[in-house]
């Protein structure tokens, strides 16, 4: 089970380990807590501000097509922007929501689901988004607090949950992406703030995952958020093979291990 704050999240997050597991044979469900409202609309042809919510939406449940996932929920909490903006205050902004209500919204869904990991937001919010932050800490609560689950260390069979992974930048990897924007000559994302300062710690990162394999399938997703996608940007400006070696790891910090799951590392496994 993943669980992310916005649309197109789960794809730049782990859209390549979303299709491995697909691949495998696993179930997986991905959560969606805000329905992204206040987001980048790339083309006015594309939506409104009014109607940016429901296209994002119809954006996911295409990219989740194209990854192969069957169970999509969505919390539709409205995005609470970045820090400081006056969206932070909608009242039905996630970031407005009482906290207990959330955490057993998410509760309600792994003891449904009994997944044997889940996979969210690294501390950080990987550039500091509020939502990102508010999802990492809900989903750490709602995990504790539904017990462990059952089976073994190498064993992605159901039985409730029993990893926590939190999905992470480590910062060489962002220096490494702005050097490779720049030297495209392209301006990179969060220009303002200082790149040694964005991402995890490298020494964090527990899990480094190879998705070369599936890093077509990754990039067609996320080619699925057309309104986040700006014609001008990295996405469509950097080079291909440069792109698809940027795409072809992913990085994970092991949080939690429930149970008798200490020491074991599942997705390592695979």
């Amino acid at each position: 089970m993943a669980v992310f704050a916005h649309p197109d999240d789960e794809g730049f997050s782990c859209g390549g380990t979303l299709a491995k597991l697909v691949a495998l044979g696993i179930r997986v469900t991905v959560v969606c807590a805000t329905n992204g409202d206040v987001g980048e609309i790339s083309d006015p042809s594309l939506a409104t501000p009014e109607t940016l919510a429901q296209v994002r939406k119809g954006e996911l449940r295409r990219a989740m097509t194209v990854t192969g996932v069957p169970d999509l929920r969505f919390l539709d909490y409205r995005d609470s922007g970045m820090e400081g903006s006056t969206d932070n205050q909608h009242p039905n902004s996630l970031r407005q929501a009482q906290e207990h209500q959330v955490i057993q919204r998410l509760s309600d869904i792994i003891n449904e689901v009994r997944p044997a990991l889940v996979i969210t937001h690294d501390p950080t919010g990987g550039y500091g988004h509020p939502d990102h932050i508010a999802v990492y800490r809900l989903v750490t609560h709602a995990f504790s607090s539904t017990g462990p689950g059952e089976g073994g260390a190498t064993s992605l069979e159901t039985g409730g949950p029993r990893f926590l992974y939190y999905s992470c930048f480590p910062r060489s990897v962002f220096r490494k992406m702005w050097q490779a924007m720049l030297d495209a000559g392209i301006t990179p994302p969060f220009a303002s703030q200082d790149a040694d300062s964005i991402g995890t710690p490298d020494d964090l990162v527990t899990t480094t995952l190879d998705v070369g394999e599936f890093v077509e399938t990754k990039i067609a997703s996320l080619k699925c958020h057309r309104t986040q996608i700006d014609p001008e940007g990295f996405f469509t400006r950097l080079p291909k093979d440069v792109m698809r070696e940027l795409m072809s790891t992913e990085y994970f910090t092991l949080a939690l291990a429930q149970g008798s799951e200490e020491g074991a590392d599942l997705l390592a496994a695979l």
